[in-house]
């Protein structure tokens, strides 16, 4: 079978965000994409026999032949558009993402029918505090939030991104324009290698577990965040992951999970 009959999707839109990320449209090619939740993630796909860009290393492990390779990415658009945006970094030696980099507008990729995952916040009562702490694409979920309805929302909402360079700071221009326009969004970006800069970099250079236990976010909030009035959503590298919930279960955060609610959201990017 031609594993090429299965793409069913039509690249639309391709952004190099920096050497390392790239922001990529794809349209349902004779189909819809059903409703979903802003936070939930799909597969992408492509054959094992399509091109790697050409800044990747030989696959870590060669993929299996006759089928495709399949890879979850969380969505980055709307609940409401009819192009399904994803925010994706390069794994140099990984399988799919060397051969997501090469495809152009007009590429056909393969994407799953449904998107699924409970990393949302649209069960949550509207006047609940909302802290959103990224790491590179973990971005990703956070921006379908925002572009959804995460902003008539009563309760305030944080986002707090930390990425290696400021080129890496995916959807910054975005976010600042939010942050001017609603009083109850607050935006902080973080980058830890200024040294790599190209022009100095005034902002914020710690790791995210820095800025916690700075309380930097209980300003930015105005008040201490407390399971009773805020939930916190983690998304990104498993250390920083590991390491804010090792900060957070001390004041009573509880994780949250399908048969048992809690306060605290995760979802970890290898």
């Amino acid at each position: 079978m031609d594993l090429t009959d299965q793409l069913n999707c039509v690249i639309t839109q391709c952004i190099q965000v920096s050497p390392m990320m790239k922001i990529i449209k794809v349209k349902p090619d004779g189909w819809k994409f059903p409703e979903f939740e802003a936070g939930q993630f799909v597969a992408l796909g492509l054959p094992p026999d399509y091109p790697r860009c050409i800044e990747s290393e030989d696959d870590f492990e060669p993929p299996k032949q006759g089928r495709l390779i399949r890879r979850a990415y969380s969505i980055a658009s709307s609940s409401n558009e009819d192009t399904i945006e994803f925010y994706i970094r390069l794994v140099h030696s990984g399988q799919l993402t060397p051969r997501l980099f090469e495809l152009k507008i007009g590429d056909r990729v393969w994407m799953g029918k449904k998107a699924v995952g409970i990393f949302t916040i649209d069960k949550l009562d509207t006047d609940r505090n909302i802290i959103l702490i990224a790491t590179g694409t973990g971005l990703a979920p956070y921006m379908s939030m925002l572009r959804s309805n995460a902003l008539k929302r009563r309760g305030k909402i944080i986002i707090v991104h930390g990425a290696r360079n400021s080129c890496d700071l995916g959807y910054s221009s975005e976010l600042k324009l939010l942050a001017s326009m609603f009083t109850n969004f607050k935006y902080h970006p973080s980058i830890t290698r200024p040294g790599n800069e190209p022009a100095e970099w005034g902002g914020d250079t710690r790791y995210i577990g820095e800025i916690w236990k700075s309380g930097l976010v209980d300003e930015l909030l105005g008040f201490k965040p407390k399971p009773s009035d805020t939930d916190i959503f983690l998304c990104g590298n498993p250390n920083m992951i590991a390491d804010m919930k090792e900060l957070v279960y001390p004041i009573g955060y509880k994780d949250h999970k399908k048969k048992s609610p809690g306060q605290l959201h995760a979802e970890e990017y290898y």
